[in-house]
């Protein structure tokens, strides 16, 4: 795989300077551009598709969760990492709902940074620490209560459809199902459609909590 490139994104100007910093320091990645707010972001994106854009929840404008949205919503290929100054319970349901690949805190350590933007890079997700995977339990339980999603037989799914939704919930795009199950991403594509329409699943929190209720993932 070749050079990296990345966006980050942050109103914070030391904040953004140092993200710049550790993006320099890795010699396979290359900072291709920053970002002072959302909009820029979002804009910037377009324009150049960066693979990983690393972005401030908090940024003017418009915040880090609507400008993932407006990324993710607009068949973007750049993954998302997003940074927050606190850990809440709202904040990594809401990073889901917009379509990020992985969520961390400004406090954690610059090697889990590294270790995020590696694992968006080779199609996985990234959440911080335990209490953001406490979190998304959380979440899917909450769901389950809600009745967003109903209780689906795993059985309902054949082989190759269990195997796009596993790559799915960890964070596969269809290309890279494709890629990874030798198919045409069409194929993938249909795959995807189909099981999503079996489920009853229209987000993917939904298909990683189906996911995890049958055992096609761990928690």
């Amino acid at each position: 795989m070749g050079t990296l490139r990345l966006l980050v994104a942050g109103g914070n100007e030391i904040t953004r300077k140092g993200l710049c910093a550790v993006v320099r320091e890795q010699p396979d990645w290359d900072l291709a551009a920053e970002a002072c707010d959302g909009r820029e972001a979002v804009e910037t994106t377009k324009l150049i598709e960066p693979d990983v854009a690393i972005m401030d929840i908090d940024m003017p404008t418009l915040n880090g969760l609507d400008a993932t949205r407006q990324i993710a919503s607009g068949g973007s290929k750049t993954k998302v990492l997003l940074l927050a100054s606190h850990d809440t319970d709202e904040l990594l349901p809401l990073a889901l709902d917009a379509g990020a690949r992985g969520y961390l805190l400004k406090s954690d350590p610059a090697d889990d940074l590294v270790s995020a933007v590696e694992a968006l890079r080779y199609g996985r997700s990234f959440f911080t620490g335990r209490a953001a995977r406490e979190v998304l339990r959380g979440y899917l339980e909450m769901l389950e209560k809600m009745g967003q999603a109903r209780n689906q037989d795993s059985r309902r799914l054949s082989g190759r459809e269990r195997e796009v939704t596993q790559l799915l919930a960890e964070g596969y795009s269809s290309k890279e199902v494709a890629v990874a199950l030798n198919i045409s991403t069409a194929t993938a594509e249909t795959h995807r459609h189909n099981l999503m329409q079996k489920i009853d699943c229209h987000s993917v929190a939904g298909l990683v909590r189906y996911a995890i209720r049958n055992h096609i993932i761990e928690a």
